[in-house]
């Protein structure tokens, strides 16, 4: 089914990735109509209709969904019963299983393993005795994660010996968790594709991810070392689970780069922070394939602008160097509309060599 230009894209979320969604949506004569709680937010400056709404009203996103041609969302933490009732009125993309899995850590680690792809050693646990039988059984060092809502290093913590149990089961507040021995790798890295109804996928570079207290803090392309070494296996284990999924849409795959290969960490069912760099550093943009994918139309080329790409992420007040980047020569700069606030993800700069 192919969405025509001139029809109405439904965005829930109205944050910096909905923002960029829009303006890649328009740039090819659609309409964004974003869904959110907030009244406004980065994406209401670019949009052309916006409605406020709760995430759990399942009447208001249906009515929501009803005046859209095709709808989407930004970001994954949202709830798939209230979302489920929308879409048999409008396509929906990516589905609201894929949503479903990719935000249970437990879910998503077992979908990759029914389909062969490597994960750190894991067990889900539910209570504190669980816990101690799971550092029994893995060992530590590990690292203990929320099953749900964990981002940017939140809900997370490492136990270095099982003297740290409780400590970790206090930091993660007693939530649902999995738990997962520490594998050895050099670096981390991401894998961004963009699927189609029909099947028909394209992936972009792989960039090599540096972070900083959790957060993204810098990416860049083409892969380097280890990274370039693994970038095949990657991608075909990255579209094995898009397959799986009947996926449509643009999807992020993080992996670690293990001695013996790429190791599965988690899936993004979205636009993602480590792609921002392709809007200037590749022909189409992650968030263009996206809505191409999500409305029927072919998918356009990944291939690079560039000899080499760095996307730096604007944590907080490092915004305020704005004057600079702009005076850089190759710099791209993208500021969210956000107020200054520490730890928040303000802007993105992206650097192009030619």
């Amino acid at each position: 089914m192919i969405i025509p230009p001139g029809s109405t894209i439904g965005i829930i979320g109205g944050g910096q990735l909905g923002r960029m969604l829009a303006v890649a949506a328009a740039q090819i004569g659609y309409r964004s109509h974003v869904y959110a709680p907030e009244a406004t937010g980065p994406a209401g400056e670019v949009c052309a209709e916006w409605t406020q709404g709760d995430y759990e009203d399942a009447g208001a996103l249906k009515r929501f969904a009803e005046s859209c041609h095709v709808v989407t969302y930004e970001f994954e933490n949202l709830p798939v019963e209230a979302l489920a009732a929308t879409e048999g009125l409008r396509p929906f993309h990516p589905s609201v299983e894929a949503l479903r899995i990719a935000q249970d850590r437990a879910l998503e680690k077992g979908f990759a393993g029914r389909h062969d792809i490597p994960t750190a050693p894991w067990t889900a646990v539910n209570t504190l005795d669980e816990l101690r039988d799971a550092v029994a059984g893995i060992g530590t060092p590990a690292i203990l994660k929320t099953r749900r809502f964990g981002y940017d290093g939140k809900g997370q913590a490492r136990l270095c010996s099982p003297d740290d149990i409780e400590a970790a089961w206090q930091t993660i507040g007693g939530q649902p968790a999995v738990l997962e021995g520490f594998v050895r790798f050099d670096v981390e890295y991401s894998v961004l594709l963009a699927r189609a109804p029909n099947g028909e996928s394209v992936a972009w570079d792989v960039p090599t991810n540096v972070h900083s207290n959790g957060v993204l803090a810098l990416s860049t392309v083409p892969p380097q070392g280890q990274v370039a070494e693994q970038v095949a296996d990657a991608v075909t284990l990255s579209k094995r689970l898009a397959d799986a999924l009947d996926y449509v849409g643009v999807l992020a795959v993080e992996w670690f780069a293990g001695a013996d290969g790429p190791i599965f960490n988690e899936m993004a069912p979205r636009v993602h922070n480590s792609g921002h760099w392709t809007i200037e550093g590749a022909t189409t943009s992650q968030f263009e394939n996206h809505i191409r994918a999500i409305c029927g139309l072919p998918l356009g080329s990944t291939s690079l602008m560039g000899s080499h790409v760095e996307m730096e992420n604007l944590i907080g007040e490092e915004a305020e160097r704005w004057p600079a980047i702009l005076a850089e020569r190759d710099a791209h700069l993208h500021l969210y509309g956000k107020s200054v606030r520490p730890g928040r993800k303000m802007g993105h700069v992206t650097r192009v060599t030619r």
